[in-house]
């Protein structure tokens, strides 16, 4: 070969080679399995189309250059099932929004990166090991605060100034109930209302825990961030009504449904907030290394 062939045949491979480089890449589309609870969610609410813009903001088009596999569930064997095939599928990123899905998905896989886009107070449930070094695989963004709760007790308090029971509906397994029910007795205490706690972990509990409630007493009801809670909220404003019992919650969608009130972190952006880990992860980045970022605007 003479030196201009060589040249010639230089020159074709380096300029071939970026393409080649894109040609792998576009091989390889990643995938994030997103974790959902309740049929109704398998619809699209503003928060799951916040968490695409967000992607799409990032250059990830979802059926382009990412793959995004919304899985919904009503039981926990179903959950345990989805969980299984993301794993099996060795998905590149697991994304939830809930504490307690976060945690359901960090007992199947320690290796797949689990992004949390509503991780309530991640430390008080056991998710991180601090907020600046979470360590492990599950990183994202706070929620839920002892000052965001103790305000939705204020909250009743205002629409209802002679209230001095409230019920709290609770969910035993929700790894949140400890520090929600410890935020809620200190705000029960400095406004002279007494919490009563009622239990649920699915809608056929809600008969009896409402009727728990207004034996006792309770003249109102705080309901839990619970992702049962969630897709249970025109159930509970139902039996809530039905009991003359209003509600406070902490997501738009419960007043939506029924409720008399509804206070926390604005999921839209958070969830939105959620795609930049991804990213961040799909680039190279560890979940253990990324802070988990605190709520910055309320609902």
């Amino acid at each position: 070969m003479n030196r201009r062939s060589f040249l010639g045949t230089l020159a074709a491979g380096l300029l071939a080679a970026p393409h080649a480089v894109e040609a792998q890449r576009a091989g390889s589309v990643p995938t994030v399995g997103y974790l959902l609870a309740g049929p109704s969610q398998c619809k699209l609410a503003p928060r799951d189309e916040a968490f695409y813009q967000g992607l799409r903001d990032l250059g990830y088009i979802p059926g382009q250059n990412i793959t995004v596999d919304r899985r919904c569930f009503t039981t926990g064997d179903e959950m345990r099932k989805v969980l299984s095939e993301f794993v099996d599928r060795k998905v590149d990123v697991i994304f939830v929004g809930a504490p307690a899905l976060a945690l359901a998905a960090r007992t199947v896989t320690k290796e797949i990166p689990i992004v949390c886009g509503s991780c309530g107070d991640p430390r008080e449930n056991g998710l991180v090991a601090s907020l600046a070094r979470p360590g492990g695989n599950v990183t994202g963004l706070a929620s839920q605060s002892a000052e965001l709760i103790g305000k939705r007790v204020e909250l009743l308090r205002e629409a209802i100034p002679r209230i001095s029971r409230v019920a709290a509906l609770l969910n035993p397994d929700n790894p949140g109930t400890r520090p929600t029910l410890k935020a809620l007795d200190g705000a029960g205490r400095a406004l002279g209302i007494q919490i009563q706690r009622v239990e649920f972990r699915n809608v056929g509990d809600l008969d009896k825990a409402f009727r728990s409630a207004a034996t006792g007493g309770a003249t109102a009801v705080l309901v839990q961030e619970d992702p049962h809670a969630f897709a249970a909220r025109i159930e509970i404003a139902e039996f809530a009504l039905r009991h003359r019992l209003p509600a406070v919650a902490g997501v738009p969608e419960a007043a939506e449904a029924g409720a008399l009130i509804a206070y926390g972190p604005s999921r839209i952006d958070l969830y939105r907030r959620a795609a930049t880990y991804v990213d961040k992860i799909l680039k190279g980045a560890k979940p253990g290394d990324l802070p988990i970022e605190q709520p910055t605007s309320t609902t």
